[in-house]
């Protein structure tokens, strides 16, 4: 079944709620409103296009009949001459109520747009030097050559400050239909500035081949036969599924949420809570992969400088695809569709963009009595709520989990080709995929926005540890464990590593409630624990991924606070975002706080990561602790366990 981005299929609400997500209408009044105001040209470009979410606290106040204010942020783009504005509008008011210049030398300028890569290849394919560069490697006909325009980052060069700059690699496609990735051009990188249109500069490098073998995994020459023996899976629901679906809100048996989803970040989660005892509780008010930045580990001119922000420099929620039955999920599905807007703010519907259904995950609880005989299983299972996003070579899963005892967790999955270069064997920070091919090591590191409500937005957060007890009085045999507490009190405080060997995980607990034993009741998030930015804190990613170096911030709540690196992040020198945001050291203690978790992979390519790479999985997981008085799924019912004749 698939739901319309427009669709409520609940009963009539009096006013719409404050975070239902856009609608194609409202993308069009978006537009005749700034129209009206005269902030549109044939030269604008609009990025960003959001619902600027009301106050949490005006949210939570809803009386559910009298509508907020309904407000769509966005960046202007102005192309010549190259200018920057953000823009609040007022759908409601039918006007624009704020708007400000952004220099692009100092905040960076918009996002890629779907434009800029025609123009580089026309740009590139013009330029003598590319050409001859081209034709030294082999290439005598230049329109087989695939032009790959990526993010320039920050490097020091006068002539790309304030302007839009691209830089650009090159494949070779050996046919129609035949995918260029394992053909790379080797040693030509051109710096393009597009707001000039002209090549700034191109750079070879002693590397001259490009790599002949065909990566193509769809040709039975490379994959080989088909394999056989797999015999169908079959995931069916016969009573149908245990979820519903009204007014823009799921509900599965305890949870409670609304899905919401941009062209930004994509899936987005709202006002999260766990029905305990006929009330509902309320764990997260919005969750969201925020940002993530891919870092290239070769520091050689052809891969040093690649370091992407998938998020605020490429839009990731805009490459979200639409989900195939029996693909990208299985069983009794959901779909839901949803809406975003291109560069010139007309509505796109992605179909089928969001995934929603049920998984049995194994044994929820299991005992067997020595002493009653009796003998329980209960059967553990969650409700997925995810969406796939391809960014050029990769191609990334977002998997929310919410299980039967209260437990969160988001999964990652990444795959894809890992980016290929032609590799003449001599590079450390490489691997071998092939004949005079490889990849080298990078990593994807995600930044989440946990804006955490657990039984209310008063909370505070602590770092526990565990630890031995030296042997001595009270630990004669010195087998002693003990657990450290540290309460984070300010947003300095709270910039933190994760450290495994310590079992080091953090608590978000409630400053208003307390469970039966008397203690705050909690939830902790555990970290994958995996390395955080493993670069030179003097290096130009350092300071543009700055929210990478951490793996927990903890801010005070802003409305307008949502990105790790910044709002305009495409060429921005570094500084803004968490660093920004956490400048002032607030006070966090008992307030109310957004943990920004940063988890992810470094990934050493391996050989059978080629010509398309496996799922690899990161995320991290939250769990209650203390949050409920006992194991909350003592109340499921029985499975219906069969025991075969002649099994014991």
């Amino acid at each position: 079944m698939t739901i319309p981005a427009t669709s409520d299929t609940g009963p009539a609400a009096t006013a719409r709620h404050p975070l239902a997500m856009l609608t194609p209408a409202e993308f069009d009044a978006t537009r005749d409103i700034l129209d009206r105001a005269g902030l549109v040209t044939a030269a604008t470009r609009f990025s960003y296009v959001l619902l600027r979410e009301p106050s949490k606290q005006d949210v939570l106040a809803w009386d559910g009949e009298h509508p907020l204010p309904r407000e769509v942020s966005l960046l202007l783009t102005e192309l010549e001459p190259l200018a920057l504005r953000a823009v609040v509008v007022d759908l409601d008011a039918g006007e624009v109520v704020s708007r400000t210049e952004l220099d692009p030398a100092e905040s960076g300028v918009g996002p890629c747009l779907d434009e800029d890569f025609a123009l580089v290849g026309e740009i590139v394919k013009a330029d003598r030097r590319w050409l001859e560069a081209i034709a030294k490697r082999g290439i005598d006909d230049v329109a087989t050559v695939r032009v790959v325009p990526l993010t320039a980052g920050v490097f020091g060069y006068p002539d790309e400050v304030g302007a839009r700059v691209y830089r650009v690699l090159a494949f070779h496609q050996p046919g129609e239909g035949k995918p260029p990735w394992a053909h790379p051009v080797g040693g030509v990188i051109a710096h393009v500035d597009v707001t000039g249109r002209r090549v700034l500069r191109v750079v070879e490098t002693a590397v001259g081949h490009v790599p002949a073998e065909s990566g193509d995994y769809r040709d039975e020459s490379v994959r080989g036969p088909l394999r056989t023996g797999l015999r169908p899976i079959s995931v069916t629901q016969p009573e149908g599924v245990s979820f519903t679906w009204a007014d823009g809100e799921l509900r599965w048996q305890n949870w409670r949420l609304r899905p919401g989803f941009n062209a930004r970040e994509g899936l987005t989660l709202h006002q999260v809570s766990f029905t305990d005892g006929g009330v509902p509780r309320p764990v997260l008010y919005r969750a969201s992969v925020a940002e993530m930045v891919v870092n290239y580990g070769d520091p050689g001119p052809t891969h040093g400088w690649q370091n992407y922000f998938d998020l605020g420099e490429y839009q990731l929620g805009r490459l979200a695809g639409s989900l195939k039955p029996g693909c990208d999920c299985l069983g009794e599905i959901t779909y839901l569709d949803a809406v975003v807007a291109d560069d010139h703010l007309r509505p796109r519907v992605i179909r089928d963009a969001i995934c929603v259904h049920e998984e049995d995950t194994g044994v929820l609880w299991k005992h067997s009595d020595l002493f009653t005989g009796s003998s329980d299983t209960r059967r553990q299972r969650r409700l997925v709520v995810s969406f796939f996003g391809t960014v050029g070579n990769y191609d990334y899963g977002f998997s929310w989990y919410f299980s039967l005892d209260g437990t969160i967790e988001l999964e990652v999955k990444a795959t894809g080709i890992p980016f290929p270069s032609a590799h003449d064997g001599e590079d450390p920070y490489f691997a071998a995929l092939g004949p005079g091919l490889g990849a080298p090591v990078h990593q994807h590191l995600f930044s989440a926005r946990l804006d955490l409500t657990v039984d209310g937005v008063r909370n505070h957060v602590e770092e526990l540890e565990a630890a031995p007890v030296p042997m001595g009085e009270g630990n004669p045999w010195g087998n002693a464990i003990t657990r450290r507490r540290t309460r984070l009190r300010t947003e300095h405080e709270a910039r933190r590593v994760a450290a495994n060997h310590l079992d080091r995980v953090w608590a978000i607990s409630s400053a208003e409630r307390t469970n039966r034993m008397g203690r705050p009741t909690s939830y902790v998030l555990h970290p994958q624990g995996k390395p955080a930015l493993l670069v030179d804190e003097r290096s130009s990613i350092a300071r543009r991924a700055a929210f990478a170096r951490k793996h927990l911030w903890v801010t005070r709540y802003d409305r307008d606070e949502l990105w790790p690196a910044g709002y305009t992040v495409n060429q921005n020198p570094g500084g803004d975002g968490l660093p920004a945001y956490t400048a002032g050291d607030r006070p966090i203690d008992g307030e109310d706080v957004v943990l920004w978790h940063t988890f992810g992979l470094t990934h050493f390519v391996r050989t059978e990561d080629w010509p398309v790479m496996p799922v690899d999985h990161t995320g991290f997981t939250l769990r209650p602790d203390g949050f409920f008085d006992r194991n909350p799924t003592l109340d499921l019912p029985e499975p219906g366990c069969h025991q075969e004749e002649g099994n014991g």
